[in-house]
């Protein structure tokens, strides 16, 4: 086999692959030969089929099938040699001739490879970059306190309705005379919050009502957006409700008030197991202990949001063969089409040199990921999920389960590489760099990753 490799520009690649009958005749005759073992025609017996009957009916195929598997194997043993950094798949050169296998060799293949760009990216300590430490002060620690404490919360039973109190009462539809339709929509036991109500009007209604009192209001006016609202409140299916214009009444038979819990010692060992905290002095530091060593992975994460848009300035605009990268956007696209392709070029451009950037980062620094990073990302990641349900004192066994169970999906693997890359180009780079220490409030911090 013969191959050739142009590359004039130096990233716009043209392989040719030139086959000849010595490439493939040996393989063809082995798989006719193991399909004749195998081949069933009446009038013989089994593996008795004449060699030339299974030529006749299998021959082009299975020459066809070793020639494309040959094609597939010498080229990216190629590409691997030469060390060719091709970017997606090859594609059949848009000048290439029908080849006919029917004919005898040699068969000529020619494919398109897009090349990376080429260039060189290097941190050292003359590069400096911000690191922001997230500040956990005493409005941080009281906003967590208040998120445990609503946590535990419970419902009390009130005679009178405040905001952001649940209602609970039948609903009844109206006629005309704003009497009881007879035949009429009713829900009862039905769960109305009117601080949710979208218009003012509407929402008044319901001030100061009490234990008994009804209620006239119009749902399709109170939610005037939002077909869903009204039918989850009226048990009804979203279509039902589209022309729907009648007033209703809500009979008040129950009101329901959400209680903070007390910060007390209930509360502390809610939070964090029986006895572990003693006093309120301690379930603070517990807190804001735990509070930066979450914030951290924030700092972490933004120290790599600007190491990326560092490098993007300092590398530039790299050349792209883009006419051969739309090429193979459209045919992994096919079902969106071109307007797809143009809309999303660019942005796809940027992602890619990102990953040619951060792939040249990873070798250079010698990064490496193992079965122990990526249980220890997984680990993270249950973490953090934990956290946001305000469970900071999940024991170990539990994330080691949770991180087990996310390593056996498929799904979860790559997202699951990529983030332990991440967190070990962080950690190397933060002693590569020097770094000019900054610190925010939460809120400062996440004003800045707004759009991030």
């Amino acid at each position: 086999m013969k191959i050739s490799f142009e590359n004039p520009d130096k990233v716009n690649g043209l392989l040719t692959l030139t086959v000849e009958t010595a490439d493939f005749q040996d393989r063809v005759e082995k798989t006719l030969k193991d399909l004749r073992k195998k081949a069933q025609l009446p009038g013989f017996r089994p593996g008795q089929v004449p060699m030339g009957m299974i030529k006749r009916q299998y021959g082009e195929g299975v020459k066809a099938e070793e020639i494309n598997k040959i094609i597939g194997e010498e080229l990216y043993k190629y590409v691997n040699e030469n060390k060719i950094k091709m970017l997606g798949e090859p594609m059949a050169n848009e000048g290439q001739e029908p080849v006919d296998l029917e004919k005898d060799a040699p068969y000529v293949f020619n494919f398109d490879i897009a090349v990376a760009p080429e260039f060189k990216v290097e941190l050292t300590d003359k590069d400096t970059l911000d690191y922001y430490t997230i500040k956990v002060d005493d409005d941080l620690v009281n906003r967590q306190i208040d998120m445990f404490a609503s946590r535990a919360g419970h419902y009390d039973k009130a005679e009178e309705y405040q905001a952001n109190d649940m209602l609970k009462g039948d609903i009844r539809e109206l006629d005309e005379n704003g009497n009881t339709k007879e035949g009429g929509i009713t829900v009862e036991g039905a769960v109305l919050m009117p601080d949710y109500i979208k218009v003012e009007d509407q929402k008044k209604l319901f001030e100061g009502c009490k234990l008994g009192d009804i209620i006239t209001f119009n749902p399709k006016k109170a939610y005037p957006e939002s077909d869903v609202e009204v039918s989850s409140l009226l048990k009804m299916k979203k279509e039902e409700v589209a022309d729907l214009t009648s007033d209703f009444s809500f009979q008040v038979t129950e009101i329901s008030r959400f209680v903070k819990a007390e910060v007390n010692q209930e509360l502390f060992d809610t939070v964090y197991g029986k006895d572990e905290v003693k006093d309120e002095k301690a379930f603070r530091e517990k807190i804001a202990e735990g509070l930066k060593e979450q914030l951290a992975n924030d700092g972490d994460f933004k120290f790599l949001v600007d190491l990326r848009k560092y490098l993007e300035e300092k590398v530039g605009k790299l050349e792209y063969p883009d006419a051969l990268l739309k090429r193979f956007m459209l045919a992994q696209n096919k079902d969106k089409g071109e307007k797809f392709v143009e809309d999303n070029y660019e942005q796809s451009i940027k992602e890619l040199t990102w990953h040619l950037v951060r792939e040249q980062l990873v070798e250079a620094n010698g990064i490496k990921i193992d079965d122990a990073d990526l249980k220890e990302t997984a680990k993270e990641a249950a973490r953090a999920q934990f956290a946001q349900y305000g469970m900071t004192n999940v024991p170990e066994e539990y994330l080691e389960n949770y991180a087990n169970d996310m390593l056996k999906k498929k799904e979860f693997v790559d997202s699951l590489v990529d983030r332990s890359i991440d967190r070990k180009l962080v950690a190397t780079l933060k002693n590569v760099v020097k770094l000019t220490p900054k610190e925010a409030t939460l809120d400062e911090f996440n004003e800045m990753m707004k759009g991030e």
